[in-house]
């Protein structure tokens, strides 16, 4: 494993800032060796932690959306069909390179926090590390949720540091990822004082309250939830569309940023998701999902649903010139988001609430675009399955479901019945990838395989 990460990440593709703080065009293959040395160059290695991140998004789709009851391929096209049809094996390349692409982050990360005591500058260090340690906790999260135990790295390591080969307990790398938040969150700016597309306070404000849930600590959750609703620096769009089609927007807490028709910073999900040719094309809609639309909803299905073709993806329209050189952001965090993470806060892991704070919540996701109101005159009530049923429209394929299912306790329960539907044998250790074959290999063996893979 750490042998694949020294050889992912040894050589660091550096970027320019000369057009804009994101211009992650590489300028050199320099050596870390004759690197790190002042200021500039600590800046540069920190806008390689968001090269890095670019990687993540590609096809984590499939991780996600397509392993739950939102998202198929177009045909059961090889190794892709295994995560629709909850037949995932160890040697599948996606699983692979997603535990790669994240440890990439992590080793970017860890490369930027060991080298900090070259900077001068003391408010542009302390941004610096709260930048490394927002995406070092990112990654850490992507990782937990995917795979359960995995190896927390606090720094950066060698082939022959084998104490790191092993894996941690889930509950320890929560906690690790809570420190690394907690800390991040006292060094980061405000939102108005930082880039789009870079770290911010409400962007580990945001992803902490989401930590918290997975935990099972509603009170911290409810407690930077609330905070964050109530600080003034993020709004809801007032039209769901603008969310996805008028980018860098004030609903936006955290994305990953890509441009159109650039060679170093497009992407190709937009692609797979919008087209993907005659025979491609992956994360399109299941019956499932079409199904459970409420025909009143009419201001999310024109963007949830591609016009053209209502079995694809609409949120991801692309207008680059090149088919796979898309330059559509990707939101990792956004209010709508927050708002419906207080609710849940406010339930604490009960079937319903009639908390008027909740139900406030709610009814801010619901009136942006047009639905029906919960009561506020104290009959009304939300109930754990109006709010699944509320995340799974409001964020469809964002790569929310799976995890949102598994984090409050449905989705043995939901994901069952869908696999029963579709003719699909599922269990519940379908619901952790396995560890990539190849990693295990590397560490000897000292990594261990998920039950049931």
């Amino acid at each position: 494993m750490k042998k694949t990460i020294i050889l992912l990440s040894g050589i660091l593709a550096l970027s320019s800032c000369a057009k804009d703080p994101l211009d992650l065009s590489p300028v050199s293959e320099i050596g870390a060796n004759g690197f790190y040395t002042n200021d500039a160059e600590l800046g540069l290695a920190t806008v390689a932690i968001y090269d890095g991140l670019q990687q993540v998004p590609l096809r984590e789709f499939a991780l996600t959306e397509m392993r739950s009851d939102n998202t198929r391929t177009k045909s059961s096209e090889g190794d892709w069909a295994q995560f629709e049809s909850f037949a995932v094996v160890a040697t599948n390349q996606q699983v692979g390179a997603y535990w790669a692409a994240n440890y990439n982050v992590v080793f970017r990360a860890n490369t930027v926090l060991e080298h900090l005591d070259v900077m001068v500058d003391a408010t542009l260090k302390t941004q610096y590390e709260g930048e490394a340690l927002f995406a070092r906790a990112l990654a850490h999260f992507n990782l937990v949720n995917g795979y359960g135990d995995v190896p927390i790295l606090d720094k950066v390591i060698g082939p022959e540091e084998t104490n790191y080969f092993s894996r941690d307990n889930a509950s320890d790398v929560l906690d690790f990822i809570i420190e690394d938040l907690e800390n991040a969150i006292v060094k980061l700016p405000s939102s108005g004082s930082m880039t789009f597309g870079r770290a911010s306070k409400g962007a580990a404000e945001a992803l902490l309250a989401k930590v918290y849930l997975t935990n099972g600590d509603y009170s911290q959750a409810e407690t930077l939830c609330a905070s964050i609703i109530s600080s003034g620096e993020y709004a809801l769009e007032s039209r769901y569309s603008d969310v996805f089609y008028n980018e860098g927007n004030d609903e936006v807490i955290f994305a990953i940023t890509y441009l159109d028709d650039d060679l170093f910073e497009s992407q190709d999900f937009s692609f797979e998701m919008t087209n993907g040719g005659v025979v491609s094309g992956l994360n399109y809609l299941t019956d499932d999902f079409i199904a459970n639309i409420d025909e009143n909803d009419t201001a999310r299905i024109a963007v949830l649903q591609n016009p053209l073709n209502t079995d694809e993806v609409g949120k991801f329209l692309t207008a680059s010139l090149n088919a796979r050189m898309c330059g559509n952001d990707w939101i990792v965090l956004r209010l709508s988001d927050v708002y419906l993470m207080h609710v849940e806060a406010k339930m604490k892991d009960q079937p319903s609430t009639q908390n008027l704070d909740a139900i406030s919540s709610f009814n801010m996701v619901r009136n942006r675009v047009g639905l029906a109101e919960v009561a506020v005159d104290g009959t009304g009530e939300i109930t754990l399955d109006d709010l699944l049923a509320e995340r799974r429209m409001e964020l469809a394929f964002e790569n929310h479901r799976l995890n949102d299912l598994v984090r409050t306790g449905k989705a043995q329960t939901v994901l069952g019945a869908f696999a029963t539907a579709e003719g699909y044998n599922f269990s519940a250790t379908d619901l952790l990838l396995p560890i990539p074959q190849n990693e295990i290999n590397i560490s000897g063996g000292a990594l261990t395989q998920n039950a049931g893979y």
